[in-house]
């Protein structure tokens, strides 16, 4: 199933690639523990863009044998209608390597400064392999500030915690990535923390990551 997954990711990145899209971001971490990639874009499907379709696509490998049984494949598509600049809910249907196929409805709440971005993302929605509900709470963040006309000093985190039956740890991390931002292109240091199941295993990597945003 995996393997059928990792095929639809890149399906996935062939039709993202040619949309011309309000926004996408294309990202690479490697650390000591693992790889991820990930890829987020979002376009309009009306001429008044009050509809958007967002896609996540993400794929995780762990290089020690012992933890590729962590290894994580997820694909995402929302369609979110927008209330007004900073609000936006809308359905989704989310597969996930670990979790199988789950429908799903979400709230998006942004708020945008000139230097700074902070969304805050809950989420309920019904797991078919689990067949029970759960509650799903994503935040994210990005700073940054202008080093010259050019170059700037970026800082972004992005966090997740899933809860089964709204009361059963599941899956949670939390990810900070400290960089440069050059014409659209970032590099610089990253770390990712991972906790899963109803008593915490925690994983944490340390790593170089690269982000280009189109």
């Amino acid at each position: 199933m995996k393997k059928v997954v990792i095929i639809s990711v890149a399906i996935t990145l062939a039709f993202v690639s040619t949309l011309k899209g309000q926004f996408t971001s294309l990202e690479l971490f490697s650390g000591f523990e693992k790889t991820d990639f990930t890829l987020l874009s979002s376009y309009s499907i009306n001429t008044n863009n009050t509809l958007n379709v967002t896609t996540l696509a993400f794929f995780q490998k762990f290089r020690e044998k012992e933890n590729q049984m962590f290894d994580e494949v997820g694909v995402q598509p929302t369609l979110f209608w927008k209330v007004n600049q900073s609000i936006a809910i809308g359905p989704s249907l989310y597969y996930n390597s670990f979790a199988g196929f789950s429908e799903r409805l979400s709230a998006q709440f942004t708020l945008e400064h000139s230097k700074a971005v902070f969304v805050v993302m809950p989420t309920v929605a019904y797991s078919e392999k689990k067949d029970a509900s759960l509650a799903e709470v994503f935040a994210q963040f990005q700073l940054h500030t202008p080093l010259s006309e050019k170059i700037a000093l970026c800082f972004n985190g992005q966090f997740l915690t899933v809860w089964d039956k709204f009361k059963k740890h599941s899956r949670s991390f939390q990810q900070l990535r400290l960089g440069l931002s050059y014409k659209g292109h970032q590099f610089g240091l990253g770390s990712d923390f991972d906790q899963y199941g109803p008593k915490p295993i925690h994983k944490s990597s340390f790593g170089l990551y690269y982000r280009s945003i189109i």
